[in-house]
């Protein structure tokens, strides 16, 4: 049997497909899902980004979203609507795609400080500083890290994104980072 194949190409957690106009369903099996994920990769890898597969337990397969996809705050569309949707068109048999996630380090002042510690000599430079306010809910679901940024100009404020990925990069668990 024949399907229709899906033309796009975006990377936006929305959709990540582009095929042939046609394609034959494959069965469930470690090389099926990696020959589905490898239509997917360029996509990914164009965005820092990759998957790999964790295990296959009867008809659900565990996947782990790696580099900039796996902290990226569209994580969970690209899994759901992007490849768990191309996984299930390609391989019927799948019942459910599970996102698994790296716990990561666990957050800590002095890992924080380290972060900070990377990005300190830009923003000298810059004119600026970044200062570790406070943390709170360290052992809770949803740390929080406050933070202080000083300074003006664009290359100051843009920054901020580049502290929170690389905060978020080694501390998967932080749920926001807030900057006074």
């Amino acid at each position: 049997m024949r399907r229709p194949a899906l033309q796009t190409a975006r990377h936006d957690g929305v959709a990540l497909v582009q095929m042939s106009a046609t394609s034959e369903p494959l069965t469930l099996s470690e090389a099926s899902v990696e020959v589905v994920l490898d239509e997917l990769r360029p996509y990914l890898m164009a965005d820092g980004g990759n998957v790999s597969i964790v295990e296959i337990d009867g008809a659900t397969v565990r996947l782990k979203l790696e580099g900039a996809c796996g902290s990226c705050p569209s994580s969970t569309m690209t899994m759901k609507m992007g490849i768990e949707k191309r996984l299930r068109e390609r391989i019927p048999e799948i019942e459910s795609v599970v996102a698994v996630e790296d716990a990561g380090e666990q957050p800590s002042s002095e890992g924080v400080e380290q972060v900070l510690d990377q990005v300190r000599p830009f923003l000298k430079i810059a004119g600026g500083s970044i200062e570790l306010v406070s943390m709170t809910n360290i052992d809770g679901p949803a740390p929080v890290v406050n933070l202080r940024l000083t300074g003006t100009g664009a290359a100051i404020q843009s920054v901020k994104v580049e502290i929170s990925s690389r905060i978020r990069r080694r501390f998967p668990r932080i749920a926001q980072i807030v900057f006074t």
